[in-house]
């Protein structure tokens, strides 16, 4: 823990690859990952006047690759880092994931020190990388007291978002990384971390709970649905499915029986396609609304997405032996977010 002023902040940076260290290979048509973290460190001009600076390299894999298991691992190693001293961590990777990743780290890692997550749009072979500054942005987060207790956010293009409502929202833009709900947190400005919303406190589950990483479905809901996904998804050996509904949380009515056939398989977790916003509980009452799918035992993913919801709800089935208790840990997790 930081807590003498004039000490210089030890902060761990750790790889998994993505495009912030993909490069040409010989024997690719394109960039892949292969910069180590020691190598991301070294690219930045100035970063070892902000902070002690340690390195390790945990994967080097696109970000599509990561799974959740690699995501457990990393938290058991951050919890080590930071019991062994490091005031702060950054975890640099590809962005396509970025949103799972961080709200994973944040679901289980409890405690103060700031953990940041950051990325690069574009990769360090081109024009104008965006990689350093955002690993030097990053490391002066998780430098700064004034990020203490804010949980894991994600440092992107100088500005700093929760993990619970940061969203990917462009394929190629610097600023693709929005937080539609609330905005950001706050922002990097020369030296100095500025926080000016700090989210509520968010319920944890604990590592030393989880066990095997079971299979989550994700399922989005378009025009002319008719539910026959739904019917596979038992057999398919998934234990929990997470729906991403129309508007504030509808499916098509032919749909209806289906879900309610699936809750009574697994728990069944009720989401919105648009991205921003809270399911409804109570407005509509037609076959397929939010009213009569949460009458049918689905569960309600408030204002998480659906992304988020599912690593929520898979991280509550590997931490839990009895789906009440699994459902529980999820819904602790869901109303403590806003």
């Amino acid at each position: 823990m930081l807590t003498n002023t004039d000490r210089r902040a030890r902060v761990l940076v750790v790889s998994l690859g993505g495009t912030i260290a993909s490069t040409t290979a010989q024997s690719a048509h394109g960039v892949v990952p292969q910069l180590t973290a020691q190598d991301l460190v070294d690219s930045v001009p100035g970063l070892h006047e902000v902070a002690d600076i340690e390195t390790l390299s945990f994967r080097q894999v696109p970000s599509g690759d990561i799974t959740l298991d690699d995501v457990v691992a990393l938290s058991r190693l951050i919890r080590d880092r930071l019991k062994d001293g490091v005031d702060g961590v950054v975890v640099t990777q590809g962005t396509d994931t970025i949103e799972e990743t961080s709200f994973t780290l944040d679901v289980l890692l409890d405690g103060p020190s700031p953990i940041v997550v950051t990325g690069a749009m574009r990769n360090p072979t081109q024009a104008s990388p965006d990689g350093p500054g955002n690993v030097l942005a990053a490391v002066k987060v998780a430098a700064s007291p004034d990020a203490r207790g804010l949980g894991c956010v994600v440092v992107m293009n100088d500005l700093v978002h929760a993990a619970r409502f940061v969203r990917k929202t462009h394929t190629s833009s610097l600023a693709t990384f929005q937080s539609p709900s609330c905005g950001p947190l706050g922002w990097v400005k020369e030296e100095r971390v500025r926080v000016v919303l700090r989210p509520n406190h968010l319920a944890r589950i604990s590592l030393d709970l989880l066990k095997d990483v079971p299979r989550v479905a994700l399922i989005t809901c378009a025009i002319g649905d008719d539910g026959r996904t739904l019917r596979t998804l038992a057999a398919s050996g998934y234990r929990g499915t997470v729906i991403e509904g129309f508007g504030a949380g509808h499916v098509p009515g032919v749909m209806a029986p289906d879900v309610e056939n699936l809750v009574a398989q697994m728990p069944v977790v009720l989401c919105s396609r648009t991205g921003a916003g809270e399911v409804l509980d109570n407005t509509y009452g037609f076959v397929g609304s939010e009213t009569d799918l949460l009458s049918r035992g689905v569960i309600s993913g408030g204002s998480l997405d659906a992304r988020k919801s599912r690593v929520a709800l898979t991280v509550a089935l590997a931490a839990s032996v009895h789906r009440e208790h699994a459902i529980e840990q999820f819904v602790h997790v869901r109303d403590s977010v806003v």
